[in-house]
Order: C-alpha cells, then structure tokens, then sequence
C-alpha cells in the first residue's frame, strides 16, 4: 500500500522513512493539505496530515470520496480536523498524544531567555561589528515569579527548569500536578498569576475555552515589564490585543512560536513575497518581540517519536484496533 504525508518537511522526511521502513511504501509531499489539493490523495486508504493542513468538512469529504479511510495526524493538536465530519464519513483519524516535552519546554525557555536579554538585537549588532550594550540590559530570574499556565508534561517540564534558575512558581490548571507541587509551586487564579508572573508561559491545549486566554483583560493585569512566551497553540494570544499592549510601550519581552493565523505562512519561505498579514507584520516590527516559525517540537527526539507513533497508528488502523492516540475510530 502507499500512503500519501502531506507538509512533510526536508528534515523529517528521512524520520519518517525510517519508522515505515520495511512496510508500506510512502509519498512525501510538501505542499500543505486543503481544498485546492486534497484530489492529490485520491487513491489513498492512509493520509498523513501535518498540524498546518486544512481538513475541514469539504476536505474530508473529497478524501473519502477519493478513497481515505484513515487521517494520522503527526502532531498532538488536532483543532484543524473536523471530527465531527470525519465521523460521519466514516473516517479513522488518530493523533500523536504524547512525545518528547522536553523539546517544547526547552525552546520556550530559549524565547523567554533571548527576549530577556536582547539576544537577537546583540547578533545583529555585532554582525555589523557594533559592540556597544546601549539597550541590551536584562534581569537576573532568580527570585522572580514564573507562570505557567497548563502544567501537563511540557509545562511540568518548563517548571523544573524555572525551578532550576530558583524562581518563584505560579501555575494554572484545571488539575494540580503532584510533580509541580513538589517543586514549591502555588496554583493559584489565573487573574492572580497573570497580575504576579514577571514571565508567563503558555502550555495549554486550543480549545473553545482556551481560544484568547490571553485576552486584553489578561494583559491589562500582566506588569509592564513582564515577558509573555507561547509555545504552545496560536489562537491562545489575542493578536490585536496584544499589538495594542505592545504599541502602549507594555512588556519587556514576547516570544512567540506560534501565530493564531500561521496556516499558509508557517514552514514556507515568503521572502520574496509581500506579507499580506498586516497583524504578523506589525509584530515584527517591535524589538522586543522574537517570532520563530512552530519550531518548538523540532528536535531529532521528538520528531522521530512523532514518525514512530504515526507508523504505530498506522498499524492499529490496519489491524482494526483502536488505542489512546485514536480519536474516531472503532470506539470513538
């Protein structure tokens, strides 16, 4: 059988060889999932989809309609998947539910420590041989107060690391996680940590409840001073409140790996391209702000996890089983 991945990238298409080696044959295509290419699948029992493809319900109905009875998808999220739809045509979507936090939680402290202390604008500085430290002053987080909202896997992870630099820990969840606990943190309101945190992370799924947690609301409480990082889902983050904040001279810092409208931009080079985005634009254009393209995952470790769990849900398919990463399927 050949099975078709869609907005597969050049680094994780030797991964994901590897973890269907020696069964099916595979297509690797890079280009993205959606209305204007889903007739490519025809033909196709299993599609891999990437977190940036559109499966809405017009998407999936061409995929059964050409033949697809499975969607894997390689990532954790799964809000750009119609579920319903995909019940009602019979189709068998599975996920990645879990994989390596420590990528994800590592990167969100490399935001959180580049904004802190001007590393991008210092790079660029000393490439055109300026040396001087003029605007480059950053804090020690010693003492300070870390929030983390969501503390599941990789926020438990970003908190061992807050509590490694010996700071202060705030959390936010709709369960207490015994390993936080441990480590000295206080759940508290979230309206409490966002007024408190002098560095905020998010770590919580998108959903209806979660759509712009951070609201205008939410950053009206967070310090002036205080640092935002997401490395988590886009749609977290209110864009044109936070612009608002930003334009009011507000935060120190905002790192950001994730973009609510990053579909059709995100993993694709638009150098030569205007950006239409104006919102994206205008959030390049403050110094304090660091925008990296959905990279957090991307190390080797969780990439060739996501590869191996996908063949996994593969073979569950196949096999007629469903299991923790399915989401309609058998017994959905």
């Amino acid at each position: 059988m050949e099975i078709i991945a869609y907005g597969v990238l050049a680094d994780e298409e030797p991964l994901l060889r590897e973890a269907f080696a020696g069964g099916h044959e595979l297509r690797c295509l890079g280009l993205f999932l959606d209305r204007d290419t889903a007739l490519t699948a025809q033909g196709h029992e299993i599609v891999l989809s990437s977190v940036n493809d559109t499966l809405d319900a017009e998407v999936l109905r061409t995929l059964a309609d050409g033949g697809t009875r499975m969607i894997a998808q390689r990532s954790t999220g799964y809000n750009n998947i119609d579920l319903t739809a995909a019940r009602d045509l019979g189709l068998t979507v599975a996920r990645v539910s879990y994989y390596s936090p420590y990528a994800v939680a590592e990167f969100a402290w490399t935001l959180a420590l580049a904004v802190n202390r001007r590393v991008v604008r210092a790079v660029h500085r000393t490439r055109e041989f300026d040396f001087r430290l003029d605007g480059l002053m950053g804090r020690d987080l010693r003492g300070r107060t870390a929030g983390v909202i969501g503390t599941g896997k990789i926020g438990a992870a970003f908190t061992r690391i807050a509590h490694g630099f010996g700071m202060r820990l705030l959390g936010w969840d709709v369960a207490e996680n015994p390993e936080c606990l441990a480590l000295g943190m206080e759940y508290v309101p979230r309206e409490r940590l966002f007024a408190e945190a002098d560095l905020v992370s998010l770590h919580v799924p998108l959903l209806p409840d979660t759509h712009h947690l951070v609201d205008k609301d939410a950053l009206a409480l967070m310090k002036d001073d205080a640092i935002l990082v997401n490395s988590s889902r886009g749609g977290l983050v209110d864009t044109d409140a936070l612009l608002e904040t930003l334009r009011a001279g507000r935060l120190s810092g905002v790192g950001l790996d994730v973009y609510e409208e990053e579909a059709g931009v995100f993993f694709l080079d638009k150098s030569l391209e205007v950006m239409t985005d104006e919102r994206l634009a205008r959030l390049m254009t403050f110094s304090k702000v660091l925008v990296t393209s959905h990279q957090a995952y991307f190390t080797r470790e969780a990439v060739g996890q996501i590869a191996r769990t996908t063949a996994a849900n593969v073979a569950d398919h196949l096999a007629g089983r469903s299991g923790e990463n399915t989401l309609v399927g058998l017994v959905s």
